[in-house]
Formats: structure tokens, C-alpha cells, sequence
């Protein structure tokens, strides 16, 4: 209606006056213009006293009629009503004046002012008008004037506008329903200049601007004007007075969008946290408030107001039944906060989900959370596909849903409850990431404590760390927030008080001390004891001395020292008797293999892994035949299987690496010691450091060799690549009685594709490295889309060591007709692969491939 009737006005304006208005909406017109328009628009005896007022203005150069004039206008302005012409000049030309003293704030006659007169006289006007109008004139003469002494001075009345209570009294206007009929526009322009200020003064005032413009200042300044006018707005209501919180809402909408929400609701959170907490009418505003923030400025407003206020009781004060009023709010407080989103903290989730099981109408929608929640956390294609981080965030809003449930809820929801409990520990325990299998069966536990399934209670065995223990304590509800008062209150819960030592009756005892008069003192207490540190004791059992002998004890013997003393010393016996572990190497390795710790061995599972890798260096090729062989044989489990290939490439990389010639392989500890003494270990010469100085010191255009070069030595681990390489290929794809490579055994296969790209990698400058390469792309190629993160991580590292080892020439051979089916494979994944380690690698893949196809491209 008011819009219909401001364009009944405007219809009413003759088409002539178009000049006059254009006249008065221009902010660079003459003074002798703006007379002329309003003279042209009224012919009013008070609008002709405000237009001779003008015309001094413009004309007079006497000081004290000046002055006598600024006082006039300030009258015009001042809060007592002073006639139809105030009424007149605050609707209609308050802003056009304001306008034309800002042009003229450079005027010889304005700096003949006192400084009292500039401040009660001049900067006065810009106090007591409307204080809307006053602050789009100052921000709007802040874009248009220059560098100056008069921009500082319009700079010092904005600081001072600010200051004096400026943006309360605008907002307070506007709640009153005293602000004037804009429109869409006006107000649009009037919210961005209240939200943008300290963007809009930074970009002009740069590197000069005021410490209140900066937003950390003025957004208090703002947070406490929006108190104030809450409050005013209380009091309103109790004197039955109406009010509008409409404008005051689109302010606080609008300062959230440009990005300062945690600046604004760190002060008005916690205000109307403690207002709300014994206050109706309070709650009412604040209800009120949130409600009618525009549907667009919503969300950080609810965000910003979830993360400041930090307790659900003080939530549901605030935000009242807005979840159940606004669909936007409930969509972001029941689905995108707890399932699209994965940065927030624990105690955002516990607000979150308390706020919903507070009340009874809203307690439909934390059960509607928890299905959604069960759906997402036992999905297959969610633990897949989605970052570990985001499960573990999943995973805490299933535990803190399931904690707020009731008896009945329970039983209504038990049999959805336990159909994503095992549903959910299945897709993370078939996942080949560690921490996704440690957090189903945490969950696991969790859940079946919280259904009490007929008193039988989930029970794993894992290892125990801060992440575990956290999901743990969430089955654990808080304290109520009302026994715990805000600081506001001026409540001390802590009091600085000095905890007094209690008195103990062990104290006597511990007190007495040894040298009493009635004690028994030895004579020889006072000599010095012998250092005992270093002393070892004396076994029965000795260690074996030949390998047989350390084969039978550990094949049959029953007495624990005896077996891990042979255990302890089977590597050095195998490295030291080369001839005689050829001849019995596949023997041992069986017998190591099936090992059992049967006696608790201390570092056993580490004792054998160096055994079996000593076995596999000195005998490669039985070894790496037999082990390879037995890696797809029946009756394994996953962890000797495991075993079989970290072994194969360990061993792969000791004898990639090079020895000197006549050096004992396990010789390699001291001579890394040697290079690495210590240099004060030996005396150097005098003659040597001065010689070395004048080394560092001189500069030479180019100097000979100074070392004799490297003797080249061969690679112990070519001749024997294709012994560990090849037989690993085969039977990949024949599932067995106990082993599913390409089924459900993702571990196995992501391990098995890492280790064959280590023993392509080791084998770069073999004669069988291209062989190996080809062989190992056809493989890999079937499994780039596989479904498991860890699998797409060796098939990635796989293809890395293939670039990095194949010769150019053959790697563009091989691909010649994928080329560009593999680049942009590679692209994908860089860029929207869940995993970040798939990334990484996808993107050193393409570095790898262009630097190929660069070297080739410029080959003679």
C-alpha cells in the first residue's frame, strides 16, 4: 500500500519538474540551482523562509549572518518540533542541504569558523537530523571527495556520528516506525552502507584510517546498537507500545553475509544468552528477531548464532521453534551442518542436536537426524568415497543422536539402530584405511552398549588413542547448563582459593628419618656400591653356533630362552654361512613362515621379518620362487600374506643398493658409522685447516677433479628382478577357498600393487625394466577405478614407478595408443579424487609423464 500510494505522489509531480528533481539528486549542484528547485516545487511561506535561509548561504560573506543562518538550520534539525517548516526540511531537503554544505565543506568562510563553532554550528546538522539520511550523505561524500583537510574533517564527523550513539538512534528509528518510506532500493543501499563500512572507509582512507572503522571496533559498535534497540524494544512492549524488529533483522543479516557474523554474535550471543535466561518478553524479541531475517541472509545468521552461544538451553531460548517455522533453518540445522559439513567442533554438534532434543515438537526431527545419519554412516559408497575425516565427523553425530535418545525412542528405533550397527562395521572393516576400521568397531561398541541387546555387549580388541577415547566419552551426556552461570552474572564459579595440605597419619612414618638413635646402622652403609648398570645375567642356555642347530630349536624345542635365543641369532648365522643358507634357505623360510610366538617373544615379529629378509638377500632366487609361490596358496591368513610381501620388497631393496667390493653385507652399520663420526674424534692437522680456509676463499674459473670417481659396482638385484616380479602377476584373478584378491580382500590387493611398483622401481637401468613396466600397466589399467582408497593409491604409485623407471622411448611405445585416455584419467583424479594422497600422487603422475614426452619430443 505505501508503495502504491508513493507512486500515486509521483504520478501526481508534473512531467516538467523532471529537471528539478534531477536538480536536487545531484550532489555537485549549485546552491543557486538548489534555491531555484525549491522554489519550483512549493511556494510555502515556510518553504520560502528556508530558501532566503539558503540563499545566505550562498551570498552573504558577513561572518555573523552566517553564523545566524547555521544556527537557523540547526534549529530546523533540532529534536523539538519547530513547525511544518522542521517537518518539512528533515522529509524533503535534509539531505539535499547536507549535500551542498559537504560540496562547500572547502569554502574560505567555513575555515574563518572556531573550532566551537564548527562543532556546535556545522558538524551539529549532521547529529540531529535524521540519522539515516545523515550517514548515507557522510559514506557518499566519503567516495567523492579528495585527499584533504576538509575529507578529514567529514572523516572526524563520521568518527564523532559514530561515537555520539548515531547507529542507535537510527535503529531505534526504525523500530518506532519513525523512518522514513523508502524504497527497495534506498533501503538496500542504506543496509550495504551499515554492513560495508569498514570495507568502504579502508579502500578510501587506506593506509590512513581510523582505529573505530576497523571491524573488529565497529562491529562492537553494532552489536551494541542492536542490543540497545532490543532493549528499547522490550521496554516498549511492557509499556504497550508496538514495535518492529524488521530493519534490525535485515542489518544483522546483512553485516553476516559480508562475513562478520563471529565478530557480531561474540558480544550479542552471549547478551541475549543471559537475557533470555529469566525474561519472556526477551525471549519473544529474540524469537521475533530471527524470524524475520530475510530468507537469503539466513544462513550465517543461524550459523554464526551456533558457533557464539555454545550451549543448547541457551539455544532453544534464542531461536525459539524457528527449525519447525523456516525450512531453510531446518535444512541446515538437521542436514547440512551435520552431514554436508565436516569442520565443525564437538561442542557445536552436542548444541546442535541438544537444541533439537530440548523440546517436544522438536524431537522428531533429532530422530529424522539420526536415520539420515545411520543411512550415511553405514552406506558402503559413503566409506569409499569420503574422506576419513568426514567419517569420523559422521561418526560423532551417530553417538551424540544415539546419547540423547529416550527408553521408548530406543525401543521404537532398535531394530534400525542395529541393522546400521552391523551394516556399518562391515563396510569399515572391509576398508583397507586403519583408522576406518578402528572407528567401526568403536562405533560398534558404542552402539551396542546404548540397545543393551539382551546384556551382550560388542567388545574389539584395538589399540587405544585420544580419537578412540573421544568417541567413547560421547555416549557420556553433559551437565545442564543452568549449574554452570555465565560470567555476565558476575558470578565467580572458580574462586581463587589456596587448597590448605590435609594432615595425613602416614606423615610420622614419613617424616622419621634414618638416622634415629634406636635404629640399627649397618657399618658398612657409608661405602661407595659398585656400578651394576652394565652387568648382564648369566644364562644356562647358550645361543646356537651352526644354522642347523638354530633350525631344530626353533622347529621343536619346547623351552622359551633356548627359542629365543636361536631366534636372536639366526640373521647373523644366515648372513655369515652363505653356502650353507643356499642349501637350506627354502627350508628355513618355511619354518620361519609358520612360526608362532609361542612364548611371548620380545620384538618376535621383528626378529623374523630381518631373518626372512636375510634369507631372501643371500638366497634371492629360491627364496623369492618359494614365496611367491605360497603367496596364492590355500590356508594363509591375510597376515603372513602380508608378511610374504613386505619381506620380498625389503629384500628388493637391499640388493638394489651398492656395495663395495669385498664388503660383508652386514659390514654396512660400521662403515655408515665411520662416515659419520664424529670430527673431533680424530686430530686434524694445523696445516689441513689453513689449507682448507684457502680453499673456501679463492675463486676459480673451473677446477679439476679432485676425487677419483666412484667405482661402479653391479646391481645384485637385476639378475633376479624377474624372479620376484613375475610370479606375484599370476593367479590374481582365481578367488580361493580362504582369498579373495579382487573381492572383498582390498588390503591384500592395494599392498600387493604397491609392492610390484617398489620392485619396478628398483629394477630402473635393468634390462627386464621395461618388461616389468608393461607387465605391471596392463595390471594396474582394470583397477584405476577401483572402488577403495588404498587399492587407488598403489595403482597410482604403481604407475609413478613405472614412468619413473621405463625409458622414455618404451614408455611412449606402451603408450602410445592410451596416451590420452591415461592423461586424462590422471587429470580426474588430481582434481576430484575424496582422497588427498590419491591426488598427490596423481598429480607427481602427469609431472612424470610430461617430462617423458618433453625428453622424447626433443631427442635428436
Amino acid at each position: 500500500m505505501d508503495d502504491m500510494q508513493s507512486m500515486t505522489r509521483e504520478e501526481e509531480i508534473p512531467a516538467s519538474l523532471g529537471r528539478c528533481v534531477l536538480t536536487l539528486t545531484s550532489s555537485s549542484s549549485e546552491p543557486r540551482e538548489l534555491i531555484s528547485t525549491l522554489q519550483t516545487l512549493t511556494s510555502s511561506s515556510d518553504t520560502r523562509e528556508l530558501i532566503a535561509t539558503l540563499q545566505t548561504l550562498n551570498s552573504s560573506s558577513d561572518t555573523r549572518e552566517l553564523i545566524s543562518t547555521l544556527q537557523t538550520l540547526n534549529d530546523l534539525t533540532a529534536d523539538v518540533p519547530c513547525g511544518a517548516a522542521s517537518a518539512e526540511f528533515k522529509s524533503s531537503y535534509y539531505t539535499r542541504t547536507l549535500q551542498v554544505l559537504i560540496s562547500r565543506i572547502n569554502a574560505d568562510w567555513v575555515q574563518q569558523l572556531t573550532v566551537a563553532q564548527r562543532r556546535d554550528l556545522w558538524d551539529g546538522l549532521f547529529f540531529h537530523g535524521p540519522p539515516e539520511q545523515a550517514l548515507m550523505v557522510l559514506m557518499d561524500g566519503l567516495g567523492t571527495l579528495s585527499p584533504s583537510a576538509g575529507r578529514d574533517h567529514l572523516v572526524d564527523i563520521l568518527e564523532e556520528f559514530l561515537r555520539s550513539g548515531g547507529l542507535d538512534r537510527l535503529l531505534w528509528s526504525y523500530c518506532q516506525g519513525q523512518g522514513p518510506r523508502d524504497s527497495p532500493q534506498l533501503r538496500e543501499a542504506l543496509l550495504g552502507r551499515l554492513a560495508g563500512l569498514p570495507d568502504l572507509t579502508a579502500n578510501r582512507l587506506h593506509p590512513h584510517n581510523r582505529e573505530l572503522f576497523l571491524p573488529e571496533r565497529y562491529c562492537a559498535l553494532l552489536a551494541t546498537a542492536l542490543l540497545h534497540a532490543l532493549k528499547n524494544t522490550c521496554q516498549a512492549l511492557r509499556n504497550g507500545c508496538d514495535c518492529s524488529l524488521v530493519f534490525v533483522a535485515q542489518v544483522l543479516g546483512k553485516v553476516c553475509i559480508h562475513g562478520n557474523s563471529a565478530l557480531v554474535f561474540g558480544l550479542l550471543a552471549p547478551r541475549l544468552s543471559l537475557c533470555t535466561r529469566s525474561d519472556v518478553v526477551w525471549q519473544r524479541v529474540s524469537w521475533k528477531l530471527m524470524e524475520n531475517v530475510p530468507e537469503r541472509w539466513l544462513e550465517p545468521v543461524v550459523t554464526g548464532m551456533v558457533l557464539a552461544i555454545g550451549r543448547p538451553a541457551a539455544l532453544s531460548r534464542v531461536l525459539g521453534n524457528l527449525v519447525l517455522k523456516n525450512k531453510k533453518a531446518q535444512f541446515l540445522l538437521t542436514h547440512k551442518m551435520l552431514l554436508l559439513q565436516y569442520h565443525h567442533q564437538t561442542a557445536v554438534l552436542r548444541t546442535i542436536l541438544g537444541y533439537l532434543a530440548a523440546d517436544r515438537e522438536r524431537r522428531p526431527l533429532l530422530i529424522q537426524v539420526l536415520r539420515s545419519v545411520c543411512e550415511t554412516w553405514s552406506s558402503p559408497s559413503s566409506v569409499r568415497n569420503t574422506p576419513v575425516e568426514q567419517q569420523l565427523y559422521v561418526s560423532r553425530v551417530l553417538l551424540l543422536s544415539a546419547s540423547l535418545l529416550r527408553g521408548e525412542e530406543i525401543t521404537l528405533l532398535r531394530s534400525e539402530l542395529l541393522q546400521c550397527m552391523l551394516g556399518g562395521m562391515q563396510s569399515h572393516l572391509d576398508s583397507g584405511v586403519v583408522r576406518l576400521r578402528r572407528l567401526g568397531m568403536v562405533v560398534g561398541e558404542c552402539l551396542s552398549s546404548c540397545m543393551d541387546l539382551n546384556g551382550t555387549k560388542l567388545a574389539f580388541e584395538f589399540e587405544r588413542d585420544e580419537e578412540t577415547e573421544e568417541l567413547r566419552s560421547l555416549m557420556t551426556p553433559q551437565e545442564d547448563e543452568e549449574s554452570d552461570p555465565d560470567p555476565e552474572d558476575g558470578i565467580n564459579p572458580c574462586p581463587d582459593v589456596t587448597p590448605v595440605p590435609r594432615e595425613s597419619p602416614m606423615l610420622p612414618e614419613l617424616e622419621k628419618t634414618p638416622a634415629e638413635p634406636d635404629s640399627d646402622l649397618d657399618s658398612d652403609d657409608d661405602l661407595t656400591p659398585y656400578d651394576m648398570s652394565c652387568d648382564q645375567e648369566l644364562s644356562k642356555a647358550t645361543p646356537p653356533r651352526y644354522l642347523s642347530d638354530c633350525m631344530d630349536a626353533l622347529q621343536t624345542s619346547s623351552d622359551a630362552v633356548h627359542v629365543e635365543l636361536s631366534l636372536r641369532a639366526a640373521e647373523g648365522l644366515v648372513r655369515k654361512n652363505v653356502s650353507t643358507t643356499r642349501e637350506v634357505s627354502v627350508q628355513m623360510a618355511r619354518v620361519l613362515l609358520h612360526l608362532e610366538d609361542r612364548f611371548s617373544t620380545p620384538g618376535f615379529l621383528s626378529l623374523r621379518h630381518t631373518t626372512m629378509v636375510a634369507l631372501a638377500v643371500t638366497a634371492p632366487a629360491p627364496v623369492a620362487k618359494y614365496l611367491t609361490s605360497e603367496f596364492y596358496s590355500l590356508n594363509y591368513s591375510l597376515r603372513q600374506r602380508l608378511d610374504m610381501l613386505e619381506v620380498l620388497a625389503m629384500s628388493a631393496q637391499e640388493l638394489s643398493q651398492p656395495i663395495r667390493a669385498g664388503e660383508a653385507p652386514n659390514e654396512r652399520a660400521v662403515l655408515v658409522a665411520e662416515v659419520t663420526s664424529y670430527p673431533g674424534v680424530d686430530p686434524v692437522h694445523w696445516r689441513q685447516v689453513v689449507e682448507k680456509r684457502i680453499q673456501g676463499k679463492t675463486r676459480r674459473i673451473s677446477k679439476g677433479v679432485t676425487r677419483p670417481p666412484a667405482k661402479g659396482t653391479a646391481n645384485r638385484y637385476a639378475p633376479v628382478a624377474g624372479h620376484f616380479f613375475f610370479p606375484l602377476l599370476q593367479n590374481h584373478d582365481r578367488p580361493q577357498v580362504t582369498f579373495d584378491l579382487l573381492g572383498s580382500d582390498h588390503l591384500v590387493l592395494g599392498r600387493l600393487i604397491h609392492t610390484l611398483g617398489l620392485l619396478v622401481h628398483l629394477a630402473v637401468n635393468a634390462p627386464v625394466a621395461p618388461q616389468m613396466g608393461r607387465a605391471l600397466l596392463d595390471f594396474v589399467w582394470a583397477l584405476r577405478y577401483h572402488a577403495d582408497q588404498m587399492v587407488r593409491r598403489g595403482v597410482l604409485f604403481a604407475v609413478c614407478s613405472v614412468f619413473l623407471s621405463m625409458p622414455s622411448e618404451s614408455l611412449l611405445t606402451e603408450l602410445s595408443e592410451t596416451l590420452f585416455e591415461t592423461r586424462a584419467w590422471l587429470a580426474d583424479v588430481a582434481e576430484a579424487d575424496t582422497d588427498a594422497d590419491c591426488r598427490s600422487l596423481a598429480v607427481q603422475s602427469l609431472v612424470l609423464l610430461e617430462k617423458s614426452l618433453k625428453r622424447q619430443l626433443e631427442a635428436p
